[in-house]
């Protein structure tokens, strides 16, 4: 039936702010920026094979923020460089140390600038 993860959807308060955050501190691909005459502005950013829509705060009932996302994860390397790299960017990491969840995984939560959380995950060998 469900064959992969299309998109996740995130609301934001401005676009403007939220763009270099996933693109330049991230290091994410947009894909795709469309602005609309109706309808909250919407930007598709590409991340291994699912894309983040980010959706500008709108008030139509479709895109109210009702059900809450708890977090955002996303694959890294080397978690310490990575969170070298949020600090020196003076993003928020909610994670004071890396937490270890089992022998091979390492975790750390930041926020991005919505105050959405957002998670780096390091799987070892």
């Amino acid at each position: 039936m469900i064959t992969k993860a299309e998109h996740i959807g995130i609301m934001v308060s401005d676009l403007d702010r939220s763009i270099p955050f996933y693109r330049d501190i991230l290091g994410l691909k947009v894909r795709e920026i469309r602005k609309r005459d109706h309808g909250p502005d919407l930007v598709f950013i590409e991340v291994g094979g699912v894309e983040i829509e980010l959706i500008a705060g709108s008030a139509s009932p479709y895109h109210k923020g009702d059900g809450i996302v708890n977090h955002l994860a996303f694959t890294v390397a080397d978690l310490e460089a990575a969170l070298a790299h949020l600090r020196a960017h003076g993003v928020e990491v909610i994670s004071p140390q890396p937490i270890v969840l089992d022998e091979h995984t390492r975790v750390a939560f930041f926020r991005g600038p919505d105050g959405e959380k957002l998670e780096l995950v390091e799987k070892r060998s």
